[in-house]
């Protein structure tokens, strides 16, 4: 069958997508210029993928019942999210469901310890990192100098958005900072810049790279603050970047998006921090300026199109909106009034209901020719836009 008669699509085509939240959002608006409707299951349909789509069925992504039942009768199934439940996708792979990314792949990228044993596996550089079973194996370890201070410890299963990772300094920080259950230590990188790639590959083999980004995390957060494309790096660095990130994608044979994160050290060496097989935060940019979004080339990929151009229309610089400090409760945005009368400013609400403090309620992508230009421009909207309760 050829690449064109395998992608054909109807309007009886359903492709049903485990979660339902911003990036359920952004993926069904991309849909819509398709008008290829997308059939979601999370939660509560108070959440925003829900506002797009008539096809969404309140229910646990975790929950094999729940998953086997919504995705019987689908195309094709896809996520918005990892940490979903890989027994329920084993079992409608076998009935001839059609899985992007397949459940065995997202079998060892939801586990962070599954990942890095994957890279040791195939040579893909990555820091140096040890398995334990528990916090108990791991304060063993440190007593019997297994382990050394600074050190990054990471939930094995679970962790997104700066949670269940922790920098433990000094044996100080151990009440405070240590992780329950079953962990991945990695050594202290010494970070010249934190990089990440998306790339996307379809079924027939083809896969291409989005330019590489830079991230800038807030401080008290753990997650980005600011997202800078292009990056401050070498031609050679960033050609390098790419290339790592489609060998990874290849190497895992992915079908959809992979977003690798990547850390830049100060020898110049490139190491893979850890990816994610869907639409990522360090993608928002490419709706605005990119020839073709993270969303709709994740909907090429699965369909098995032809991939979009990865090329980009302007400098760009991405702003995660979080809740303010303090406010909890009914969201209210302050300042989005004075954040439009700025040239090349893009907002993008999630339709959050609820606020709480750090919590990402949108984010704005500012292009501008110059990326100075944008940078200053985003500081503004960082200080303009508040989300209060």
């Amino acid at each position: 069958m050829s690449k064109l008669e395998k992608s054909i699509i109807n309007t009886n085509y359903k492709i049903g997508v485990l979660g339902g939240g911003q990036l359920g959002k952004m993926l069904a608006l991309a849909a819509g210029n398709w008008h290829l409707p997308l059939y979601m299951l999370d939660a509560s349909k108070d959440f925003p993928a829900a506002y797009l789509t008539p096809h969404f069925t309140e229910g646990n992504f975790k929950k094999y019942e729940d998953v086997l039942a919504f995705g019987k009768g689908k195309d094709i199934l896809t996520i918005e999210i990892e940490h979903v439940n890989t027994e329920a996708l084993h079992q409608l792979e076998k009935e001839g469901i059609t899985i992007h990314p397949a459940p065995a792949k997202l079998d060892i990228i939801k586990d962070k310890g599954a990942q890095k044993l994957f890279y040791q596996e195939h040579n893909i550089p990555t820091s140096p990192f040890q398995l334990f079973d528990d916090e108990k194996a791991l304060l063993n370890a440190l007593q019997n100098g297994e382990v050394n201070f600074p050190f990054v410890q990471k939930s094995r299963t679970a962790g997104y958005d700066g949670k269940g990772v922790s920098l433990i300094r000094n044996a100080a920080e151990l009440d405070s900072k240590l992780l329950q259950g079953p962990c991945l230590i990695e050594e202290l990188v010494d970070i010249d810049k934190e990089l990440a790639v998306i790339v996307a590959r379809n079924e027939s083999g083809d896969s291409i790279a989005y330019p590489a980004v830079e991230m800038e995390f807030h401080p008290e957060a753990n997650l980005v603050e600011f997202l800078v494309c292009p990056a401050a790096i070498s031609e050679e660095v960033e050609t390098a970047a790419r290339e790592l990130a489609l060998r990874v994608i290849n190497t895992f044979d992915v079908c959809g998006l992979l977003a690798v994160e990547l850390f830049l050290d100060k020898a110049g060496n490139i190491l893979v921090n850890e990816v994610a097989p869907r639409p990522h935060n360090s993608g928002h940019h490419t709706i605005d300026s990119c020839y073709t979004s993270q969303y709709e080339q994740h909907l090429r990929a699965i369909t098995n199109m032809p991939l979009g151009s990865t090329k980009m229309k302007a400098p760009s610089v991405m702003v995660n909106l979080l809740g303010e400090d303090g406010h909890i409760g009914l969201a209210k945005y302050e300042g989005i009034a004075e954040c439009l009368e700025i040239e090349g400013v893009h907002l993008h609400l999630y339709g959050k209901t609820t606020t709480k403090p750090f919590r990402k309620m949108g984010h704005a992508t500012i292009v501008d020719d110059n990326l100075d230009r944008a940078k200053e421009k985003a500081r503004k909207v960082k200080d303009l836009l508040k989300i209060v309760s």
